[in-house]
C-alpha cells in the first residue's frame, strides 16, 4: 500500500492502483454489488476527458506538456488499458462523482507516468492533478450526464441497430419464403380467417422497422448534452465556448450529431432525455417479446400442439424426455424483454429524483439505460441468426384450413350471417367441414361452394 492524500486527508491506496485517495474512499464506502460501469460508458467519460485537454490547451489553461500527457492517457482508458482500475461501485453517490473521480486519478496517475516514468504519487500531483488539470472546466455534475448520453448514443448506433436490421432483413426473406403457405389466422387464440404464413411475417419485419424509427427518437434526445453547466447549469469554472468546443470535436470522433444542450437547468436537473429513451427500449422489447412467443405458439407440439413451424434444433430439450427440443432461443428473447421493462422501472423511479439543481440517481439509471441497449442487441441477434433463419413452414398450417370453422366467414354475403353461423356451429358438433354442412344446408351449387369457400381467395390484403 501507499499514502495519498485528497481534500478529506489521507488514504491508504494499492501500490498498483493508478487512482488515488477519492476512488480509494468510495471503493470502501461503497461495497454493495459487483455492478461497475461498462466499457462504453469508460470509453465515453475518457473521450470526454481527452476533447477537455485539446480545448483547454489552446484556450491556454493547460500548456503543452500537460495537455499531451492528459490526452494519451485518457485515449488509452478510452480504449481499455485500464479498465480493471474502474472500480467504484454502481451504487455509489448518485451524481457519479466517484466515477468521475476514478477517472480523473487513473488519467492524471498515467499522464505523470507519461512524462516522468513513475505512476502517480503524491510528490507528483502538482505535476498533473485530478481537479486542476484532468476535469478542468468540468464537473461531475456536467460530465457524467454527457458520459451517459455518448455511450448510450454509441451503443445504439454500433450495436442495437445492426442488430434490429439484421433481425429484419431475416424476417423479410421469412416473409417471401413462407408466402405461399396458408394457415388459419387467430384472434383471440381462437380460429380465424386465412393467413398467410408470410403475411404474419410482414408483420413481424413491420414490428422491427418501427422499432428502428423509434431509435431515431431516442437519439434524438439523447444527443443534447449537459457538458457546459458544471456544478447547478450556470457554467461556473468553465469557459462560455468550452462544451461548444468540445461537443465539436466529440461529434467528430464518434460520427454523431451532438449538440450543447439549449438549457442547462434541465439538462442536469432531470434525466428526462434517458427516461425517454429507456420508454423506447421497453416498447422494443414489448414489440420482440410479442413476436418471440407467437413463434414458440407456432413451433409447439410438434404433435399435440399447433406444429404450424419448425424451429431449429439447437440444444436438447430435456434431461428426462429424450428427443425433445425447446424453443430455447425464444425463450431466451423473451427473458432479455423482461429484463428490459424492469430496467425501465428503476430508470422511472430513478429520474424522480432529480431534486433540485440535481439527479441523484444517475449511476444506476445510466447501468440499466445501457444493459438494455445492449440486452436488445444480443438478444435479437441471437434471435435472428439461431432461429429466424432456420424456420421451416409443415404442412399442417394448410391441412387445418380446409377444417377451419372460420371459413363460413365467406359465406355471409350469399347466405347471411344467422345462416353461416348455424352451419359453423353443425360442423363443430358433427366434426364434419364447413363445405360439407353448407352443402347438407343450402342450395348452393358445387361451383359456388368451391369459389367461396377458396381459402386463397380470403387472402386480399398485400403480401408486398
Amino acid at each position: 500500500m501507499r499514502k495519498e492524500k485528497d481534500s478529506m486527508g489521507e488514504m491508504e491506496v494499492p501500490d498498483d492502483a493508478y487512482y488515488g485517495a477519492s476512488t480509494r474512499r468510495a471503493v470502501l464506502n461503497f461495497p454493495i454489488s459487483d455492478l461497475r460501469f461498462p466499457r462504453s460508458f469508460i470509453r465515453s467519460l475518457c473521450l470526454i476527458k481527452h476533447y477537455a485537454a485539446v480545448v483547454n490547451e489552446k484556450d491556454g489553461l493547460l500548456d503543452w506538456t500537460k495537455s499531451k500527457a492528459i490526452q494519451e492517457a485518457s485515449l488509452e482508458a478510452a480504449n481499455g488499458k485500464f479498465d480493471k482500475q474502474f472500480v467504484v461501485d454502481i451504487f455509489q453517490t448518485g451524481s457519479g462523482t466517484s466515477t468521475n473521480m476514478n477517472a480523473n486519478e487513473v488519467i492524471a496517475s498515467r499522464a505523470i507516468e507519461i512524462l516522468t516514468g513513475h505512476a502517480g504519487g503524491e510528490a507528483n500531483r502538482s505535476l498533473i492533478h485530478p481537479n486542476d488539470h484532468v476535469n478542468l472546466g468540468m464537473s461531475s455534475n456536467d460530465a457524467i450526464p454527457t458520459a451517459i448520453h455518448l455511450a448510450a448514443l454509441c451503443d445504439i448506433k454500433e450495436k442495437l441497430e445492426p442488430a434490429l436490421k439484421n433481425l429484419e432483413t431475416a424476417l423479410d426473406l421469412k416473409s417471401k419464403e413462407f408466402m405461399g403457405v396458408i394457415k388459419t389466422g387467430r384472434t383471440h387464440l381462437q380460429d380465424a380467417t386465412p393467413i398467410l404464413l408470410g403475411q404474419e411475417f410482414i408483420g413481424y419485419k413491420g414490428q422491427v422497422e418501427r422499432a428502428i424509427e423509434r431509435l431515431q427518437y431516442a437519439k434524438l434526445r439523447l444527443n443534447h448534452l449537459a457538458l457546459g453547466g458544471t456544478a447547478v447549469g450556470t457554467g461556473i469554472n468553465t469557459k462560455p465556448h468550452f462544451a461548444k468546443s468540445v461537443i465539436e470535436l466529440l461529434s467528430k470522433e464518434l460520427n454523431l450529431d451532438l449538440k450543447e444542450t439549449s438549457n442547462h437547468f434541465q439538462a442536469q436537473s432531470t434525466i428526462d432525455e434517458i427516461a425517454d429513451a429507456s420508454g423506447v427500449l421497453k416498447t422494443i422489447a414489448l414489440s420482440l417479446l410479442k413476436m418471440a412467443n407467437d413463434i414458440r405458439f407456432m413451433g409447439c407440439g410438434p404433435r399435440a400442439g399447433f406444429g404450424e413451424i419448425e424451429l431449429p434444433e439447437v440444444q436438447p430439450g430435456s434431461s428426462i424426455m429424450p428427443g425433445k427440443v425447446n424453443p430455447v432461443i425464444a425463450e431466451s428473447l423473451a427473458m432479455v424483454c423482461a429484463q428490459v421493462v424492469g430496467n425501465d422501472a428503476t430508470i422511472n423511479i430513478a429520474s424522480q429524483s432529480g431534486n433540485f439543481e440535481l439527479n441523484v440517481m444517475q449511476p444506476v439509471a445510466a447501468y440499466n439505460l445501457l444493459q438494455s441497449i445492449n440486452l436488445l442487441a444480443n438478444g435479437s441477434l441471437n434471435f435472428s441468426e439461431k432461429c429466424i433463419k432456420g424456420l421451416k413452414s409443415t404442412s399442417k398450417g394448410p391441412e387445418m384450413v380446409e377444417r377451419g370453422l372460420s371459413l363460413c366467414t365467406a359465406l355471409v354475403p350469399a347466405i347471411g350471417y344467422d345462416a353461416s353461423a348455424k352451419i359453423a356451429h353443425r360442423a363443430y358438433e358433427t366434426g364434419k367441414s364447413i363445405k360439407e354442412i353448407a352443402r347438407e344446408d343450402t342450395s348452393l351449387s358445387e361451383a359456388e361452394l368451391n369459389s367461396l369457400l377458396d381459402p386463397y381467395k380470403m387472402i386480399t390484403q398485400s403480401t408486398d
